[in-house]
């Protein structure tokens, strides 16, 4: 598995995280993250990961730390911005941001984008 692939199936754990931060994954969500997803190179990738995640329901702050471990192993990538982006339309797609969805991202941006 190349670097690419691999921080793109991270991005659907990432999501997965956002979409479950406020304690259950609305439908909102799930149509934002399809919308998303309806025309990525990667969309099998990252939902896959989702699904995943979803069938497993991992604790997220071990999944988030996971996140991170792959991140910075594999260091600096222009593809953290859509990750960001990403986590940020599916959190505004259920009643906007909430505290927990707004922490992730925040802890996510600087841990990888202001490093």
């Amino acid at each position: 598995m190349t670097d690419q692939e691999k921080l793109y199936e991270t991005m659907g754990e990432l999501l997965y995280v956002i979409a479950k931060a406020d304690g259950v994954i609305q439908d909102e969500e799930r149509t934002a993250l399809t919308n998303l997803l309806k025309d990525h190179k990667w969309a099998n990738e990252i939902s896959w990961s989702f699904n995943y995640e979803e069938s497993k329901q991992p604790p997220l702050e071990d999944l988030y730390k996971k996140v991170l471990t792959v991140c910075h192993r594999i260091g600096p990538s222009p593809i953290y911005n859509e990750f960001i982006e990403s986590m940020e339309a599916v959190a505004m797609a259920s009643d906007g941001i909430d505290d927990n969805e707004s922490k992730a991202i925040k802890s996510f941006s600087t841990d990888m984008i202001e490093r």
